[in-house]
């Protein structure tokens, strides 16, 4: 059976993993932390910048087609990309 980190009870319905999706990730030798919202040093103000980058290169729509927001708008929401 998979992890909590790719059911629904793993994912935050505002983008990205929560508490419960971390923790079944990192059962499985991943080493995920949560979002940083607002960077208060430079070491999470790289790893923000960071991952808006990648991110926002991924392929694929921010909306679907009901015009919903996708996983990937939601997490650079939770990320505070601009």
């Amino acid at each position: 059976m998979a992890g909590a980190w790719t059911r629904k009870e793993g994912k935050n319905p505002a983008g990205g993993l929560n508490a419960k999706g971390r923790a079944s990730a990192k059962r499985e030798g991943m080493n995920l932390k949560p979002p940083v919202k607002k960077a208060k040093n430079d070491a999470e103000r790289g790893r923000q910048k960071s991952f808006c980058a990648r991110m926002k290169g991924m392929p694929g729509p921010m909306e679907d087609e009901k015009g919903r927001p996708t996983r990937k708008a939601l997490s650079l929401k939770a990320w505070s990309c601009k």
